[in-house]
C-alpha cells in the first residue's frame, strides 16, 4: 500500500467530464498532486516530463486515443497505471490486455471511482514486476449479451482454448474471452497456473485429485476430469507435489 499519495494524471477531452473527474479525485486523501490533459498527445507530453503514478484516461479521444495511449506507457522503463474511464464498454478485453487495473464506466459515481484508487494503491502505485509471492489478483472483464462483467482470476479453476478465445471455467459459471490461451499461460504462470494439455490451462490450487489409469492421466478439479497429456504429466507431478508441500 502506498505510503505517500499518489501523482495523478486525468486524461479527457470533454471538459465537463475532466472537471468532474478531477473534483472527485482531488477529495480522495490516496490521491496527491493531479494534472490535467485534453488529448492523447498532451498526457504523453507530461507523462514524459513528470512522475505519474495513475493515469486516469478516457478512450476515444483526438490524435492518440486511450488504448494507444496505454500501449505507448507500457514500454516505458517505469509505466504508470492505467484506470479507463469510459462511456463504452466494447474496449474491456483491449483493457485487459494492456493490464489495465481498473475499467469504469461513465457516468462516474463516487464509489465506484473510490474502489478503482483502492485497486490502484492495493498494487503499489508504479507498475512493478512481481514475484510469484507477490503476484496480485487479477479482474478479466467478460461481455455476455453487451454486459461487460469481471471476474477474479483466483476463481478461475481452468481455461479452455477454443480457437483465438479462451473458456475460463469458474465454479458455477463458465466466460469466453477474446485472449489466446497462449497469452493467458504466460500472463498466469507465476500466479499458479500450468499447461496440461494442448488445449488447457489449470490452476494448481484448485486441482482436487490426478489419477493415472493404463497410462492416462486426468486431474480432477471440481466436477470435471480433464484430460493430461503425455508430454505434460510429469511437470505437472513435480508442481503438485512441490505446491502442495509449499502449503504443507
Amino acid at each position: 500500500m502506498a505510503d505517500t499519495p499518489l501523482r495523478a494524471l486525468v486524461a479527457d477531452d470533454e471538459e465537463p467530464a475532466l472537471a468532474e473527474l478531477v473534483y472527485l479525485l482531488s477529495r480522495d486523501d490516496r490521491i496527491g498532486p493531479i494534472q490535467t490533459a485534453s488529448n492523447g498527445p498532451e498526457a504523453l507530453k507530461l507523462l514524459q516530463a513528470a512522475d505519474i503514478d495513475v493515469v486516469f484516461c478516457d478512450i476515444k479521444m483526438p490524435g492518440l486515443d486511450g488504448i494507444d495511449l496505454a500501449r505507448v506507457l507500457s514500454k516505458f522503463a517505469k509505466p504508470p497505471q492505467i484506470v479507463f474511464v469510459t462511456a463504452y464498454d466494447e474496449h474491456a478485453v483491449q483493457a485487459f490486455e494492456l493490464e489495465a487495473t481498473d475499467y469504469v464506466m461513465k457516468p462516474v459515481r463516487a464509489e465506484r471511482l473510490a474502489e478503482a484508487v483502492r485497486r490502484v494503491v492495493n498494487a503499489g502505485g508504479p507498475q512493478v514486476v512481481h514475484s510469484p509471492a507477490e503476484t496480485d489478483d487479477e479482474t478479466i472483464p467478460v461481455e455476455l449479451a453487451g454486459v461487460t462483467r469481471f471476474v477474479q482470476r483466483s476463481t478461475v479453476r481452468y481455461v479452455e482454448a477454443q480457437g483465438d478465445y479462451a473458456r475460463l471455467h469458474t465454479g458455477q459459471n463458465s466466460h469466453l474471452v477474446r485472449v489466446p490461451l497462449s497469452t493467458l499461460e504466460e500472463r498466469w504462470r507465476d500466479a499458479g497456473f500450468t499447461r496440461i494439455h494442448r488445449s488447457t490451462l489449470v490452476a494448481l490450487a484448485h486441482v482436487d485429485e490426478m489419477r493415472v489409469d493404463g497410462g492416462r492421466c486426468a486431474v480432477r478439479v471440481g466436477d470435471d476430469w480433464l484430460p493430461v497429456s503425455r508430454r505434460h504429466t510429469r511437470e505437472l507431478r513435480d508442481l503438485l507435489v512441490r505446491s502442495t508441500s509449499l502449503r504443507g
